[in-house]
């Protein structure tokens, strides 16, 4: 049983403030700091440039991916960390669609890589980018084909070489079923790449049980990585030894150190390996999951339910002018939850201003993420508190609280 009074006390949380943006940017383990100074002081001050096999900076990367690997039902030595996730998004999605092509015949002429509007921009622009460096006359007749959500399953037809979703709906919180969408793609001879930006940390996953082909995901939101730590990739064992990196960096050859001229795929998770390891983000990601060793996801999941049916009850008896734009079945959705607003930024900064932080996603999404690590039911029914008196007697209604922020 997950203790969240002990695992609450492991984070660096404000006085007087609830986060309630964890699904943006996880707040600060408490350990962090001493493991970056450990990292910082004694591995690179000591060893120096010997640190990448005294301290075995190499080897982090396949260390925390497979601490990762138990959060999202992943099998050992199938997930490698670094780089970006929009990298990783490109990788996934190159290796899936070189896999449809090595399968030649009616395989290899699939042309329409499917994905949904509550996907992440990123996402889509890197689909549009691959397309236009696999096609860049049209000639092929590539097409990256954007369906609503509920739409997706009746779009995995013949034409598709590439199911790319994200889980959780980044604005709404909306979910999708990954085992049933991923058995109906593999049924239409599809392969299935999932985004997990808003599902590791936050919902249980089970990558192996669903046959999932590829999944990537970032760790600085749920997981509490720090800003800008490193994504993670996640290749099925029946693609790792083939599956062809369309990045084929140093450290995702077989032999980095032979120094040879040509590329040669290292073996499994290991050839999606780009650039080299950041090995201080590593120490900072690796405090983040020692909090989660102290956690079982389903444990994770009951108490996220109960803190999102708390807050949208009593943010719906306070503020009427709010319209939910989550799915109201705890089933299909994440740990979010997204109220709108015709003056949506404006309410959210009087909301900041007041001590209850989430945040704002255009056009109209006040967003509010919800992670039983360290939020409570007092801090949830707290935060509807602060928010019924914005709203309700207009307090967003400035121009101080208008001014738009380059990061919303």
């Amino acid at each position: 049983m997950t203790d969240f009074n002990a695992t609450k006390e492991m984070f660096h949380l404000p006085e007087g403030m609830i986060y309630l943006d964890g699904n943006s940017l996880g707040p600060l383990p408490k350990a962090a700091p001493a493991k970056m100074a450990e990292v910082m002081e004694k591995e690179w001050g000591d060893y120096l440039i010997t640190g990448w096999n005294k301290a075995g900076w190499m080897a982090r990367p396949t260390a925390i991916g497979n601490r990762i690997a138990r959060l999202i039902g992943a099998e050992e030595n199938h997930v490698m960390v670094g780089d970006t996730l929009s990298i990783k998004v490109y990788q996934a999605v190159a290796a899936a669609m070189s896999l449809q092509h090595a399968k030649g015949g009616a395989a290899a002429a699939r042309k329409v890589i499917l994905s949904d509007s509550g996907n992440f921009p990123s996402d889509l622009y890197m689909a549009e980018g691959l397309i236009k460096t696999l096609d860049r006359d049209g000639t092929l007749g590539l097409e990256l084909r954007v369906v609503a959500p509920e739409e997706v399953a009746d779009n995995l037809t013949d034409e598709v070489a590439v199911m790319m979703i994200t889980e959780v709906d980044y604005r709404t919180g909306r979910k999708h079923d990954m085992a049933a969408l991923t058995a109906k793609a593999h049924a239409n001879g599809i392969v299935a790449v999932w985004d997990l930006a808003h599902s590791a940390g936050a919902v249980p996953v089970d990558l192996a049980g669903c046959q999932a082909d590829f999944a990537v995901g970032c760790t600085y939101k749920y997981l509490n990585g720090g800003p800008g730590a490193p994504a993670f990739i996640y290749v099925n064992p029946a693609h790792a030894d083939v599956a062809e990196p369309a990045l084929s960096g140093w450290l995702g050859h077989d032999a980095p150190f032979a120094f040879e001229q040509n590329y040669r795929a290292g073996p499994g998770v290991e050839r999606m390996r780009v650039g080299t390891p950041p090995v201080l983000a590593n120490a900072a990601l690796a405090a983040a999951l020692d909090v989660w060793d102290m956690t079982d996801m389903q444990d994770v999941r009951a108490r996220s339910i109960e803190l999102c049916e708390l807050f949208i009850k009593e943010v719906e008896a306070r503020c009427p002018m709010l319209e939910l734009a989550s799915p109201r079945d705890a089933d299909q959705r994440g740990s979010q939850v997204s109220f709108r607003f015709h003056e949506g930024y404006a309410a959210m900064q009087a909301v900041i201003a007041r001590g209850v932080i989430g945040d704002f996603r255009a056009p109209d999404i006040m967003r509010f993420g919800f992670t039983p690590l360290y939020v409570t039911p007092e801090e949830v029914v707290k935060a509807a508190e602060i928010i019924e008196d914005v709203m309700v007697n207009a307090l967003w209604d400035t121009p101080e609280y208008k001014v738009r922020n380059r990061v919303t």
